[in-house]
């Protein structure tokens, strides 16, 4: 057990751990808005099962297959025609939270659904599908920071990565 020369000593060795933590939740936070993201991105083009609350994706309509066609794309590949809307996932970290979204409005449409359309669920969808992973990451890095684990760069020393 550690021990402390009175209380000037324990509080800088609480600064520390304060320090350490701030710079651990960002990089934790990085690490799983990446994850979402990535899943999201892969998520768009291919038909998914429920995922938890999430419904499955209904079949795309006969005539959105022909439009498709006649517009030089993969008859069934829902929501992935020139990319564009795929690669406007992004994410950000700031104060604390993590913000995995797009700036491309038919994402809205296609995440949420219209009256001609269903909802289909890409960013829910991928944060639900991927909640055990992210919880994992969150979790034992939190225990690292509290269990007195260095912070170099960071990067969690005891992550592998």
């Amino acid at each position: 057990m550690r021990e402390f020369n009175g209380m000037g000593e324990f509080a800088q060795f609480l600064g520390g751990v304060a320090l350490a933590q701030h710079e651990a939740e960002k990089h934790l936070l990085e690490r799983a808005a990446r994850v979402v993201e990535k899943r999201a991105k892969e998520r768009i083009g291919e038909y998914q099962g429920q995922v938890g609350s999430f419904a499955g994706w209904a079949e795309l309509a006969d005539s959105t297959k022909a439009d498709r066609v006649a517009q030089g794309f993969s008859e069934n590949e829902p929501g992935l025609r020139s990319g564009e809307m795929r690669d406007s996932i992004s994410h950000v970290v700031r104060d604390g939270e993590a913000h995995i979204g797009s700036d491309d409005q038919n994402l809205v449409y296609f995440e949420l659904g219209t009256s001609k359309q269903p909802p289909r669920s890409v960013l829910g969808g991928a944060a639900a599908e991927k909640t055990d992973e992210i919880v994992k990451i969150i979790g034992e890095g939190a225990a690292a920071v509290l269990a007195g684990e260095e912070v170099f760069g960071g990067r969690l020393a005891i992550t592998g990565e």
